[in-house]
């Protein structure tokens, strides 16, 4: 007789919820007619990811004690529902501002089927608890924004995003694989909780190195983050909000319970390690964004320098940076896909790629849009009234805590290198002369699109209600941070 485990059907629900999702929507890819399909899939993927959100939210309720899941395979606990939700909102939030892209409607099914698998991935990507289940979850999510970022062929840089995506991603994945073997054949254990019980000799420092270097990859920190800026621009973005918002929560979460979990004895070589890639990310985010002109390619270099801010919270070690990381997780992802949703309305009334130069007066033609785009680009640089401004202050705290303040001062010097091109945004809107703006296309302006706006308004609500709801949030991450050995 074949002893099988133990399955919580309930601690997979997300993940179970996403794939059904995802199915559905592959299957209205045929069965459904094409001028139905782009309603069809969005709707599909959207009750996917509102279910997924309510069963993490009733996880988070359900699950004040951390357990293993299929065979200590997977962990079920408050760290692990919290994230799930992340990518949940994270995922219906892109789901609402992909409704009107135009793309073909050849695969627009497919489109949300793997934008519901992608999230599917990062939901079971999160919840691992050993590097076996930890590299599965990676390249589930991975091949799914793949596929994402290259899927428009009508999308100029699409196919070269993709592809992009695809070289760096899959060496990235590689480095991850051949650290988590160097730490197996160590140790002898995949399990977190194993590997940190045994002595660790230079062998797993080295794989432990190169642990770090393959999550650098997912989070876009630097020097590992030569991908992002032209995989941010050239993809759909719809899929760059999700990206930037989705794919660097898990990375910098699973990176935060693998290093306090496994290597807990090693961690006075990784704290140094994880600040000295913060400040690179800070360093090359800001310098490199200085001389941007065009809009997503200062946004992805601007969520370099914020992997290097989130960086900043792990490498203080302590339980004060594990819930300013999570905290801050929660303004980012809203200000990342507010903001690529506000670049995606300039795109389909432009048709062209949206600079600094053309968005010239948009705030007064889209008063909304502008005063939101506004409100990001002062949440990004930490101004008060956004939780931008608290998400800094406390991983800051953290790292004074840990009594690194040099870390805090390469940190206020980089905001207020970056206030330069986050107001220059707030400016080309707002402030531009008279004689520099151009016409007007004839025929009067686009139709609104309701679904994106509501999507703009909801992470408007977040960025500024994360700073009047603080202490309520950070209830939330500290229970959550509970799960980890602090």
């Amino acid at each position: 007789m074949i002893h099988r485990p133990h399955v919580d059907w309930f601690a997979l629900a997300p993940i179970d919820a996403l794939l059904a999702a995802a199915a559905i929507a592959l299957l209205a890819a045929v069965l459904v007619p094409r001028r139905t399909r782009r309603t069809t899939g969005a709707a599909v993927c959207a009750l996917g990811y509102a279910t997924a959100f309510g069963f993490a939210i009733a996880l988070y309720v359900r699950s004040p004690h951390g357990t293993g899941v299929v065979a200590d395979a997977l962990h079920r606990d408050r760290f692990t529902a919290l994230a799930q939700i992340f990518v949940a909102g994270a995922g219906l939030l892109a789901t609402g501002v992909s409704l009107r892209e135009r793309m073909r409607d050849d695969h627009v099914a497919e489109y949300y089927a793997l934008l519901a698998a992608a999230g599917s991935g990062m939901a079971f990507f999160v919840a691992s608890n050993n590097l076996m289940t930890l590299f599965l979850g990676l390249e589930w999510l991975s091949i799914s924004l793949y596929i994402l970022c290259a899927l428009d062929r009508d999308l100029i840089g699409g196919l070269e995003a993709g592809l992009k995506y695809l070289i760096v991603g899959s060496f990235g994945s590689a480095v991850l694989l051949f650290g988590s073997a160097l730490v197996y054949g160590e140790t002898g254990h995949l399990d977190f909780a194993g590997i940190n019980s045994v002595h660790h000799s230079s062998l797993a420092v080295f794989g432990l190195a190169m642990l770090i270097a393959g999550l650098g990859f997912k989070s876009s920190a630097a020097p590992f983050h030569m991908w992002t800026p032209d995989v941010y621009e050239g993809a759909p973005t719809p899929v760059t909000a999700f990206m930037a918002a989705a794919t660097k929560t898990v990375a910098l979460v699973v990176m935060l319970r693998v290093l306090t979990t496994a290597f807990g004895q090693d961690a006075r070589l990784w704290t140094v390690a994880v600040a000295v890639i913060a400040v690179a990310s800070l360093t090359i985010g800001n310098l490199a964004a200085l001389v941007q002109r065009n809009v997503k390619r200062m946004l992805a270099y601007s969520s370099i320098s914020h992997a290097g801010f989130m960086l900043i919270a792990i490498a203080a070690n302590n339980a004060l940076g594990a819930r300013a990381l999570l905290y801050y997780l929660i303004p980012y992802a809203a200000m990342s896909i507010g903001a690529f949703a506000v670049v995606a309305a300039r795109e389909r009334e432009l048709s062209v790629p949206v600079t600094f130069e053309n968005l010239a007066g948009f705030g007064w033609e889209r008063p909304l849009l502008g005063v939101a785009m506004w409100t990001f680009m002062f949440g990004f640089a930490g101004f008060p009234l956004t939780g931008g401004f608290v998400g800094k202050f406390y991983a800051f705290s953290a790292a004074y805590r840990h009594g690194w303040t040099w870390l805090v001062i390469v940190g206020v010097v980089a905001t207020l290198v970056s206030l330069y091109y986050y107001l220059g945004v707030v400016r080309a809107m707002f402030m531009r002369r008279p004689e520099e703006l151009q016409l007007a296309p004839v025929g009067g302006s686009p139709p609104r699109e309701t679904v994106l706006q509501a999507v703009v308004v909801a992470c408007v609500v977040v960025t500024v209600g994360s700073f009047f709801a603080v202490q309520p949030l950070i209830d939330l991450a500290k229970h959550a941070s509970h799960a980890l050995p602090f």
